[in-house]
Protein backbone atom coordinates (compact mmCIF):
# COMPACT_ATOMS: atom_id res chain seq x y z
CA UNK A 1 0.00 0.00 0.00
CA UNK A 2 0.97 3.46 -0.83
CA UNK A 3 -0.21 7.08 -0.39
CA UNK A 4 -0.27 9.24 -3.02
CA UNK A 5 -1.24 13.41 -2.61
CA UNK A 6 -2.36 15.06 -5.30
CA UNK A 7 -1.77 18.98 -5.06
CA UNK A 8 -3.76 21.50 -7.50
CA UNK A 9 -1.82 24.95 -7.46
CA UNK A 10 -4.88 27.48 -8.51
CA UNK A 11 -4.19 30.50 -10.97
CA UNK A 12 -3.96 33.09 -8.14
CA UNK A 13 -0.95 31.02 -6.87
CA UNK A 14 -2.18 30.51 -3.40
CA UNK A 15 -4.91 28.76 -2.74
CA UNK A 16 -4.42 24.78 -3.19
CA UNK A 17 -6.53 21.82 -3.35
CA UNK A 18 -5.29 18.59 -1.68
CA UNK A 19 -6.88 15.03 -2.08
CA UNK A 20 -5.31 12.07 -0.82
CA UNK A 21 -5.40 8.52 -2.80
CA UNK A 22 -4.63 5.53 -0.96
CA UNK A 23 -3.45 2.79 -3.36
CA UNK A 24 -4.09 -0.79 -2.34
CA UNK A 25 -2.70 -3.63 -4.02
CA UNK A 26 -4.45 -6.67 -3.11
CA UNK A 27 -4.04 -10.74 -4.09
CA UNK A 28 -7.03 -11.93 -2.41
CA UNK A 29 -8.43 -14.59 -5.02
CA UNK A 30 -12.52 -13.23 -3.86
CA UNK A 31 -11.82 -10.30 -6.14
CA UNK A 32 -9.89 -11.72 -9.28
CA UNK A 33 -7.07 -10.31 -8.78
CA UNK A 34 -3.21 -11.25 -9.31
CA UNK A 35 -0.12 -10.52 -7.83
CA UNK A 36 0.69 -8.06 -10.20
CA UNK A 37 -2.76 -6.39 -10.26
CA UNK A 38 -4.24 -3.30 -8.32
CA UNK A 39 -7.33 -1.31 -7.17
CA UNK A 40 -7.17 2.12 -7.02
CA UNK A 41 -9.29 4.05 -5.08
CA UNK A 42 -10.24 7.94 -3.49
CA UNK A 43 -11.40 6.94 -0.11
CA UNK A 44 -10.89 8.72 3.41
CA UNK A 45 -7.43 8.07 4.85
CA UNK A 46 -8.35 4.56 7.05
CA UNK A 47 -7.46 4.46 10.66
CA UNK A 48 -7.52 1.37 12.11
CA UNK A 49 -6.13 -0.49 14.82
CA UNK A 50 -3.49 1.51 18.12
CA UNK A 51 -1.76 4.74 17.19
CA UNK A 52 0.33 6.42 19.78
CA UNK A 53 0.16 9.97 20.64
CA UNK A 54 4.01 9.76 20.95
CA UNK A 55 5.56 11.75 23.93
CA UNK A 56 8.75 14.75 22.62
CA UNK A 57 12.04 13.68 24.21
CA UNK A 58 13.49 17.35 25.63
CA UNK A 59 17.24 17.67 26.63
CA UNK A 60 18.58 20.91 28.31
CA UNK A 61 15.32 22.53 27.56
CA UNK A 62 15.59 21.82 23.58
CA UNK A 63 13.41 19.11 21.46
CA UNK A 64 15.99 15.80 21.50
CA UNK A 65 15.41 14.99 17.26
CA UNK A 66 17.46 11.83 17.41
CA UNK A 67 16.07 10.34 20.47
CA UNK A 68 12.53 10.98 19.10
CA UNK A 69 13.89 9.46 15.83
CA UNK A 70 15.23 6.36 17.89
CA UNK A 71 11.26 6.42 19.84
CA UNK A 72 9.67 6.32 16.29
CA UNK A 73 11.53 3.59 15.49
CA UNK A 74 10.79 1.62 18.49
CA UNK A 75 6.85 2.14 17.76
CA UNK A 76 7.52 0.78 14.08
CA UNK A 77 9.89 -1.84 14.98
CA UNK A 78 7.11 -2.76 17.63
CA UNK A 79 3.93 -3.36 15.78
CA UNK A 80 2.23 -0.13 15.93
CA UNK A 81 -0.93 1.16 13.17
CA UNK A 82 -0.08 4.79 13.17
CA UNK A 83 2.03 7.87 15.01
CA UNK A 84 0.09 11.02 16.41
CA UNK A 85 2.96 13.84 16.75
CA UNK A 86 2.45 16.72 18.56
CA UNK A 87 -0.92 16.07 20.40
CA UNK A 88 -1.64 16.46 24.15
CA UNK A 89 1.23 13.65 25.34
CA UNK A 90 3.33 15.44 22.90
CA UNK A 91 3.41 18.65 25.15
CA UNK A 92 2.60 20.72 21.60
CA UNK A 93 1.17 23.51 24.26
CA UNK A 94 4.44 23.98 25.35
CA UNK A 95 6.55 24.05 21.93
CA UNK A 96 6.34 27.21 19.25
CA UNK A 97 5.44 26.43 15.95
CA UNK A 98 9.12 25.83 14.41
CA UNK A 99 9.52 23.39 16.78
CA UNK A 100 5.81 21.05 16.07
CA UNK A 101 6.85 21.22 12.99
CA UNK A 102 10.18 20.16 13.10
CA UNK A 103 8.73 17.34 15.53
CA UNK A 104 6.34 16.48 12.73
CA UNK A 105 8.51 16.36 9.95
CA UNK A 106 10.85 14.07 11.54
CA UNK A 107 8.02 11.53 12.70
CA UNK A 108 6.86 11.58 8.99
CA UNK A 109 10.16 11.05 7.45
CA UNK A 110 10.96 8.45 9.44
CA UNK A 111 7.61 6.51 9.31
CA UNK A 112 8.35 6.71 5.63
CA UNK A 113 4.96 5.82 4.82
CA UNK A 114 5.01 2.74 6.62
CA UNK A 115 1.97 3.86 8.98
CA UNK A 116 -0.22 6.80 8.72
CA UNK A 117 0.60 10.13 10.92
CA UNK A 118 -1.67 11.82 11.77
CA UNK A 119 -0.38 14.94 13.57
CA UNK A 120 -2.07 17.59 15.96
CA UNK A 121 -3.08 20.92 14.72
CA UNK A 122 -5.60 22.39 17.02
CA UNK A 123 -5.67 25.63 19.29
CA UNK A 124 -8.55 27.60 20.27
CA UNK A 125 -8.19 30.22 17.64
CA UNK A 126 -10.19 28.95 14.32
CA UNK A 127 -7.83 30.86 12.15
CA UNK A 128 -4.10 29.92 13.50
CA UNK A 129 -5.90 26.53 13.58
CA UNK A 130 -6.12 26.77 9.92
CA UNK A 131 -2.86 28.30 9.29
CA UNK A 132 -1.20 25.58 11.22
CA UNK A 133 -2.71 22.63 9.63
CA UNK A 134 -2.25 24.24 5.68
CA UNK A 135 1.62 24.48 7.02
CA UNK A 136 1.41 20.78 8.17
CA UNK A 137 -0.17 19.90 5.01
CA UNK A 138 2.94 20.56 3.33
CA UNK A 139 5.12 17.98 5.07
CA UNK A 140 5.33 14.70 3.14
CA UNK A 141 3.93 12.01 4.70
CA UNK A 142 1.30 13.31 7.08
CA UNK A 143 -2.10 11.74 6.56
CA UNK A 144 -4.82 13.55 8.59
CA UNK A 145 -4.99 16.59 11.00
CA UNK A 146 -5.91 16.17 14.99
CA UNK A 147 -7.94 19.06 16.09
CA UNK A 148 -8.94 19.34 19.30
CA UNK A 149 -12.38 20.86 20.68
CA UNK A 150 -11.71 24.81 21.21
CA UNK A 151 -10.04 24.94 24.94
CA UNK A 152 -10.66 28.27 27.11
CA UNK A 153 -13.27 30.72 24.83
CA UNK A 154 -15.82 27.66 25.42
CA UNK A 155 -17.68 27.65 21.91
CA UNK A 156 -21.51 25.94 22.38
CA UNK A 157 -22.23 23.28 19.69
CA UNK A 158 -22.94 25.53 16.52
CA UNK A 159 -19.58 27.22 17.13
CA UNK A 160 -17.66 23.75 17.37
CA UNK A 161 -19.31 22.85 14.20
CA UNK A 162 -18.16 25.60 12.70
CA UNK A 163 -15.09 25.69 13.47
CA UNK A 164 -14.75 22.05 12.56
CA UNK A 165 -16.19 23.02 9.07
CA UNK A 166 -14.19 26.11 8.52
CA UNK A 167 -10.65 23.46 9.01
CA UNK A 168 -11.74 20.94 7.08
CA UNK A 169 -12.87 23.04 4.09
CA UNK A 170 -9.65 25.35 4.22
CA UNK A 171 -7.13 23.40 6.28
CA UNK A 172 -5.73 21.23 3.04
CA UNK A 173 -5.99 18.02 4.88
CA UNK A 174 -8.15 15.14 6.51
CA UNK A 175 -9.44 15.99 9.94
CA UNK A 176 -9.59 14.00 13.05
CA UNK A 177 -11.77 15.42 15.73
CA UNK A 178 -10.40 14.82 19.23
CA UNK A 179 -12.97 15.17 21.93
CA UNK A 180 -11.28 15.64 25.29
CA UNK A 181 -13.86 17.45 28.07
CA UNK A 182 -11.60 16.93 30.70
CA UNK A 183 -8.81 19.59 29.32
CA UNK A 184 -10.61 21.94 27.48
CA UNK A 185 -13.86 22.88 29.28
CA UNK A 186 -16.14 21.27 26.48
CA UNK A 187 -17.71 18.63 24.92
CA UNK A 188 -18.85 17.79 21.81
CA UNK A 189 -22.77 16.57 21.54
CA UNK A 190 -23.33 13.37 19.69
CA UNK A 191 -25.90 15.23 17.09
CA UNK A 192 -22.88 17.57 16.48
CA UNK A 193 -20.38 14.78 15.64
CA UNK A 194 -23.60 13.21 13.48
CA UNK A 195 -23.26 16.52 11.24
CA UNK A 196 -20.06 16.85 11.20
CA UNK A 197 -19.12 13.36 9.84
CA UNK A 198 -21.37 14.66 6.97
CA UNK A 199 -18.61 16.87 5.76
CA UNK A 200 -16.27 14.48 3.28
CA UNK A 201 -12.83 15.87 4.84
CA UNK A 202 -13.65 14.87 8.46
CA UNK A 203 -12.62 11.49 8.84
CA UNK A 204 -12.45 10.14 12.21
CA UNK A 205 -12.91 11.38 16.11
CA UNK A 206 -10.49 10.82 18.81
CA UNK A 207 -13.09 10.25 22.13
CA UNK A 208 -11.43 10.98 25.14
CA UNK A 209 -14.20 11.44 27.31
CA UNK A 210 -14.33 7.57 28.39
CA UNK A 211 -18.27 8.05 28.51
CA UNK A 212 -19.19 4.92 26.85
CA UNK A 213 -22.96 6.34 26.40
CA UNK A 214 -21.41 8.84 24.34
CA UNK A 215 -19.18 6.28 22.20
CA UNK A 216 -22.04 4.86 21.72
CA UNK A 217 -24.49 7.67 20.24
CA UNK A 218 -21.64 8.90 18.16
CA UNK A 219 -21.61 5.97 16.66
CA UNK A 220 -25.48 5.08 16.63
CA UNK A 221 -25.43 8.75 14.66
CA UNK A 222 -22.18 8.47 12.47
CA UNK A 223 -22.90 5.01 11.23
CA UNK A 224 -20.33 4.00 8.52
CA UNK A 225 -19.22 7.96 7.80
CA UNK A 226 -16.83 8.05 10.66
CA UNK A 227 -14.28 6.29 12.27
CA UNK A 228 -14.34 6.50 16.25
CA UNK A 229 -10.97 5.73 18.32
CA UNK A 230 -10.02 5.68 22.00
CA UNK A 231 -8.67 8.56 23.10
CA UNK A 232 -8.94 6.44 27.00
CA UNK A 233 -6.05 3.75 27.06
CA UNK A 234 -9.26 2.80 29.83
CA UNK A 235 -11.93 1.88 27.68
CA UNK A 236 -10.29 1.15 24.22
CA UNK A 237 -11.64 -2.30 24.41
CA UNK A 238 -15.23 -1.44 25.28
CA UNK A 239 -15.42 1.27 22.65
CA UNK A 240 -13.94 -0.90 20.13
CA UNK A 241 -16.83 -3.83 21.00
CA UNK A 242 -19.47 -0.95 20.68
CA UNK A 243 -18.28 -0.71 17.03
CA UNK A 244 -15.00 1.63 17.00
CA UNK A 245 -12.08 1.40 14.78
CA UNK A 246 -8.98 1.62 17.30
CA UNK A 247 -7.33 3.81 19.23
CA UNK A 248 -5.05 6.95 19.60
CA UNK A 249 -2.71 5.62 22.98
CA UNK A 250 -0.83 6.39 25.45
CA UNK A 251 -0.13 2.99 26.87
CA UNK A 252 1.47 2.20 23.07
CA UNK A 253 4.30 4.58 24.17
CA UNK A 254 5.58 1.64 26.23
CA UNK A 255 3.82 -1.54 24.70
CA UNK A 256 3.01 -0.87 20.93
CA UNK A 257 2.80 -4.33 20.02
CA UNK A 258 0.40 -5.12 23.02
CA UNK A 259 -2.15 -2.51 22.25
CA UNK A 260 -1.98 -3.01 18.40
CA UNK A 261 -3.13 -6.28 19.31
CA UNK A 262 -5.99 -5.46 21.35
CA UNK A 263 -7.65 -3.83 19.27
CA UNK A 264 -6.93 -5.75 16.48
CA UNK A 265 -8.41 -9.05 18.31
CA UNK A 266 -11.20 -7.23 19.18
CA UNK A 267 -11.91 -6.31 15.91
CA UNK A 268 -11.49 -9.90 14.25
CA UNK A 269 -14.41 -10.70 17.57
CA UNK A 270 -11.94 -12.62 19.75
CA UNK A 271 -13.21 -11.34 22.63
CA UNK A 272 -11.73 -13.52 25.48
CA UNK A 273 -8.10 -12.54 23.82
CA UNK A 274 -9.11 -9.09 23.79
CA UNK A 275 -10.42 -9.14 27.30
CA UNK A 276 -7.54 -10.61 28.58
CA UNK A 277 -4.90 -8.04 27.07
CA UNK A 278 -7.46 -5.24 28.65
CA UNK A 279 -7.28 -6.48 31.59
CA UNK A 280 -3.09 -7.15 31.39
CA UNK A 281 -2.34 -3.03 30.10
CA UNK A 282 -4.86 -1.48 32.84
CA UNK A 283 -1.96 -1.67 36.00
CA UNK A 284 0.66 0.18 33.26
CA UNK A 285 -2.64 2.68 32.41
CA UNK A 286 -3.17 3.66 35.74
CA UNK A 287 0.85 3.92 36.69
CA UNK A 288 1.06 6.12 33.69
CA UNK A 289 -1.69 8.50 34.77
CA UNK A 290 -0.41 8.48 38.25
CA UNK A 291 1.00 12.05 37.69
CA UNK A 292 -0.31 14.70 34.74
CA UNK A 293 0.17 13.17 31.22
CA UNK A 294 2.49 12.72 29.96
CA UNK A 295 5.18 12.93 33.66
CA UNK A 296 5.15 9.63 34.18
CA UNK A 297 5.52 8.04 30.50
CA UNK A 298 8.63 10.21 30.27
CA UNK A 299 9.92 8.78 33.67
CA UNK A 300 9.38 5.19 32.47
CA UNK A 301 10.88 6.08 28.80
CA UNK A 302 14.00 7.32 31.36
CA UNK A 303 14.03 4.70 33.21
CA UNK A 304 13.92 2.39 30.10
CA UNK A 305 16.91 4.46 28.84
CA UNK A 306 15.44 5.90 26.02
CA UNK A 307 14.98 9.65 26.48
CA UNK A 308 15.49 12.35 29.39
CA UNK A 309 12.30 12.64 31.62
CA UNK A 310 12.33 16.23 30.45
CA UNK A 311 8.74 18.06 30.67
CA UNK A 312 8.21 21.64 30.27
CA UNK A 313 6.49 23.86 33.07
CA UNK A 314 4.16 23.89 34.10
CA UNK A 315 4.76 20.64 34.24
CA UNK A 316 7.49 19.51 36.13
CA UNK A 317 9.68 16.20 36.42
CA UNK A 318 8.66 14.57 39.90
CA UNK A 319 10.94 13.22 42.80
CA UNK A 320 13.40 10.54 42.77
CA UNK A 321 11.01 8.42 45.16
CA UNK A 322 8.55 8.38 41.81
CA UNK A 323 11.36 7.53 39.87
CA UNK A 324 11.83 4.45 42.28
CA UNK A 325 8.52 3.63 42.30
CA UNK A 326 8.23 3.48 38.08
CA UNK A 327 11.56 1.67 38.28
CA UNK A 328 10.05 -1.33 40.45
CA UNK A 329 6.53 -1.33 38.70
CA UNK A 330 8.24 -1.88 35.20
CA UNK A 331 10.20 -4.58 36.42
CA UNK A 332 7.26 -5.64 38.40
CA UNK A 333 5.30 -5.26 34.69
CA UNK A 334 8.05 -7.21 32.63
CA UNK A 335 9.53 -4.37 30.88
CA UNK A 336 12.63 -4.01 32.61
Amino acid sequence: MCLVYLTVILEDGKSRLRFLWRLEHTTSSMNGTTGDESMTSNVPVRLEGALTALITPFDDGDVDLEAYRRLVDRQLEGGIDGLVPCGTTGEAATMSKEEQLSVIRTAAETADDQVPVVAGTGTNDTEKTIERTRAVSAIDGVDAALVVTPYYNKPNQEGMYRHFVEVADRGELPVVLYNVPSRTGVSLEAETVGRLAEHDDIVAIKEASGDMRLVSRIIEETGDDLQVLSGDDFTTYPLVALGGQGCISVVSNLEPGTMSALVHRALEGDRERARKIHQKIQPLARMLFAEPNPVPTKVAASVLGWCEPDVREPLYTPSEEFRALMENFLDEYGLL
